[in-house]
């Protein structure tokens, strides 16, 4: 049988010779003791005796997880610990009991995920994630990674756990262990694990970031929308840690959010997206991204929509003051400068507005006339039709308006580039090619003459 396709319950029938292990002292009589009061006994029992005595337990497995290395018994320890946790994840607890101070707790699983096969792997991960999240506060004693002080025995530590679990699930978004388990693994341990600011550190270091993007796209089966909520979760998450942030602001993370807050209508994923909207509204240009890509319109159509989430309709509220106050703030140089930066062009009433120019024409030359050879990037990459139009025009408004446009044009080689697009098969981009050739031409004192 290929072992990624192994199951709980074929592991769990499985019979497994501990007798032999205590005679290889594998195990001790006391522990086979334990094994035979828990092993094969009903849920409630096995309750009943992890109550009374759980920390026992999870030296006994965590040990022969230790000390034993046949895939067999590994899977089956894996799959009595996993039962013991989904049944009730407080139990994770007992993991980081005092009593364990000198056991190694985290160790086999950490190992685990590298060494075995996919069952061992993905049991491994998600037993790890419950230890992580149920891990104490640093304080009496006893370090958050259960380790006392003053020992001089090695113990894993937490900050070495997160380090080797990030880079395995960042490892299972690149080339996943599993094809169509791995990523969803990966993205779900995530969105558990992201609440922990240090594991948030250590993903943005792995440039985990740029992994999650990429994900981020409407969806429609059952399966495809949990991975995408849990995706929107992980990006949440980061949206309260700045380096993440900054990533965030440099991707396209924004104009992927927006197409899924558009076409969703699961609640719980509009929830998310929309609280982090809110998170990054105030955030460095993300307030002005957003009013490029249309979210006002959107949101005010989220809004007539029956949400029963009460936190998703005081945060559609916010969200929504929150823009009407960009709009306001913003210049409309801001506004324009943003539309570049983004790449993609469209018709707004600035492009044609006289006062827009004359009030602004000085303001394109800040940063070394950034904002001009931003058009002219846009003139020599882009393959959108009204792009290339609009940046045209741009460019003979910018010649016609300012005092020097010409020179300044002519001296960043736009003729050039312009000259290419007159034979565009679009007529919008020929037109305007066309009109900003010969205010290139003809210059500023008979350009006014020129009519778009």
């Amino acid at each position: 049988m290929d072992q990624a396709e192994l199951t709980m319950d074929q592991v769990l029938k499985r019979d497994i010779p501990w007798e032999t292990y205590m005679t290889t002292k594998l195990i001790s009589a006391s522990g086979l003791q334990h094994l035979r009061r828990y092993d094969k006994k009903s849920e409630s029992a096995r309750a009943q005796l992890l109550d009374e005595d759980g920390p026992a337990y999870v030296h006994l497995f965590v040990s022969i997880l230790r000390d034993i290395f046949k895939e067999e018994t590994v899977e089956y320890v894996l799959a009595l610990i996993y039962e013991m946790l989904s049944a009730n994840p407080t139990r994770a607890r007992l993991f980081h009991d005092e009593s364990l101070a000198q056991d190694d707790t985290y160790e086999p699983f950490l190992r685990l995920l590298w060494k075995g096969n996919w069952f061992i792997q993905e049991k491994s991960c998600k037993i790890l994630a419950w230890i992580i999240s149920a891990r104490p506060k640093a304080g009496n004693g006893v370090n958050a990674n259960g380790e006392a002080s003053g020992s001089k025995k090695h113990i894993t530590t937490i900050d070495d756990v997160l380090k080797g679990l990030v880079e395995w699930l960042c490892a299972q978004l690149k080339q996943p262990s599993h094809p169509t388990r791995g990523g969803p693994i990966a993205i779900s341990c995530l969105s558990s694990l992201l609440k922990e600011p240090v594991v948030r550190s250590s993903f943005v270091q792995a440039d985990g970031v740029k992994l999650l993007v990429p994900l981020i796209s409407p969806a429609s089966t059952q399966q495809s929308i949990q991975l995408l909520y849990e995706t929107c979760l992980c990006v949440w998450l980061l949206s309260y840690y700045e380096p993440a942030i900054e990533y965030l602001a440099t991707s396209r993370t924004m104009q992927r959010l927006t197409e899924v807050v558009k076409s969703s209508t699961k609640e719980k994923v509009v929830r998310v997206v929309i609280l982090t909207f809110r998170n990054l509204l105030p955030k460095g240009t993300f307030g002005a991204q957003m009013v490029d890509l249309g979210l006002p319109h959107i949101i005010h159509s989220l809004k007539t929509q029956a949400w029963s989430d009460e936190d998703l309709l005081d945060a559609l509220n916010q969200l929504e003051e929150g823009l009407k106050d960009k709009i306001r703030k913003l210049s409309s140089f801001d506004k324009y400068k943003q539309e570049v930066l983004l790449g993609h062009l469209d018709w707004n009433p600035m492009h044609k507005e006289a006062n827009f120019w004359r009030e602004n024409v000085t303001s394109f030359e800040e940063n070394d006339f950034q904002i001009l050879r931003v058009l002219l990037t846009i003139l020599d990459t882009s393959s959108d039709p009204r792009s290339l139009a609009v940046a045209c025009f741009d460019l003979s408004q910018f010649i016609q308006y300012h005092a020097a446009g010409r020179v300044i044009v002519t001296d960043l080689k736009a003729k050039e580039r312009v000259m290419k697009l007159m034979n565009h098969e679009n007529a919008e981009v020929t037109k305007n090619a066309l009109l900003c050739i010969q205010r290139l031409l003809l210059g500023a004192k008979y350009a006014s003459f020129l009519q778009a």
